[in-house]
């Protein structure tokens, strides 16, 4: 009955992407009876539809709001807008009526090239940007109107390159990743000393759960959610290589210029095929090319001056890379989506080997291990234990 009374009930906006599939897993797991988490699919609750919202927490009366729903990255005007700019306003009003806290999941889209970039280091508003970029920085900029004039209790949350395992899309780092891993880079879309800043998707809901309960510091505040170092691009995509023992992409830096121009030839060419009858596109992740070749990093300072506390402060992309490769690939080859690799390297124990050539072999092995426990080998407190 105790469990009942203290738990709090919430909403989650964009379930199914990496971050809400994190998050969903991370409340599910480690915040059992204290925490509950409702994520509403499109079909139940349409960000574009002010009646569906409404009607939605009206019924719930949720304890907050979390938002990390966002359209395509490449969506036209019309879509971009209703969804990542409306619809965090619905949101936003809602949470507002209800007096409850909106936490808004954002990018470091809207901030400028730079280094070590603050929270409020932002672009300014012009008709020319991206879609995605226009409609996110007039969301952040409308979730502070709102919180001057009507007390809304909102956090920000502003993400760099985002990483991590269990990400059913290929896009962002992944679709990076999988350009590498399919061979299909064959030199470097960067120059030297371009760097990034990256987000770990595993470390997010443990900042999350700690703005939650302590409204007083977080509300009203805007935080980039980064690593602490930022990474060379070169660097990183020369580390996949060399962990994959590729030849590709060679050590070759190809000119901004040159890379533009080969991205307009292969845009008139899906063009072509698009006419044929054959469905194609360009990876929505090209339209922000040129920053491959830019450096923006942004600063952690305000993270690390918080009550936040990282819970693993030694992990970076590099650390998380074995894992990241042996999962991604094993799915993409699951799914035929490549060519395979060494089984070997992804398979230590060569239980697909086996099951392949020697079944009865190994079942008599897994019958062997039958008597060793199953539930107590499942750390929940492991952060490497997300699962999506």
């Amino acid at each position: 009955m105790t469990s009942s009374v203290t738990e709090k009930t919430g909403v989650l906006l964009g379930g199914s992407g990496l971050i809400g599939g994190t998050l969903l897993y991370y409340f599910k797991t480690q915040a059992e009876g204290r925490i509950n988490v409702l994520a509403p699919n499109s079909k139940k609750l349409s960000l574009r539809d002010p009646d569906d919202i409404r009607r939605y927490f009206e019924k719930t009366k949720p304890a907050f709001i979390i938002n990390c729903a966002i359209a395509a990255i490449d969506s036209d005007p019309q879509l971009a807008y209703e969804i990542n700019y409306q619809g965090t306003l619905y949101l936003a009003k809602a949470a507002q009526e209800l007096g409850i806290p909106y936490i808004h999941l954002s990018s470091a889209a809207v901030m400028p090239n730079g280094q070590n970039l603050a929270e409020d280091n932002r672009l300014p508003l012009r008709p020319d940007l991206p879609n995605y970029t226009k409609a996110k920085l007039m969301a952040e900029l409308s979730l502070e109107h709102l919180h001057k004039v009507g007390g809304l209790d909102y956090t920000i949350i502003r993400l760099g390159i985002v990483y991590g395992a269990h990400d059913h899309k290929i896009q962002g780092f992944h679709r990076l990743f999988f350009a590498i891993v399919d061979r299909s880079m064959p030199v470097l879309f960067t120059k030297q000393g371009a760097m990034h800043s990256y987000s770990n998707a595993r470390k997010l809901p443990y900042f999350i759960s700690q703005v939650l309960e302590n409204r007083a510091e977080f509300s009203g505040q805007t935080y980039n959610f980064v690593d602490k170092n930022p990474v060379s691009l070169s660097a990183l995509i020369l580390t996949i290589k060399s962990y994959l023992e590729l030849k590709t992409p060679r050590e070759i830096y190809l000119p901004f210029p040159l890379a533009q121009f080969g991205l307009g030839i292969m845009a008139r060419l899906v063009r072509l095929i698009t006419r044929l009858g054959i469905e194609a596109r360009m990876p929505a992740e090209l339209m922000f090319l040129k920053n491959f070749y830019e450096t923006q990093t942004l600063s952690a300072a305000k993270l690390r001056r918080s009550s936040f506390r990282d819970p693993d402060p030694e992990a970076t992309i590099f650390t998380e890379l074995p894992a990241l490769i042996e999962y991604y690939v094993t799915r993409w080859e699951h799914l035929n989506l490549i060519e395979p690799f060494n089984k070997e390297f992804f398979d230590p124990r060569r239980r697909a080997e086996e099951f392949l050539h020697t079944p009865a072999q190994l079942l008599q092995e897994i019958h062997e291990e039958s008597d060793q426990p199953f539930l107590k080998q499942c750390p929940l407190g492991s952060a490497g234990q997300e699962r999506a």
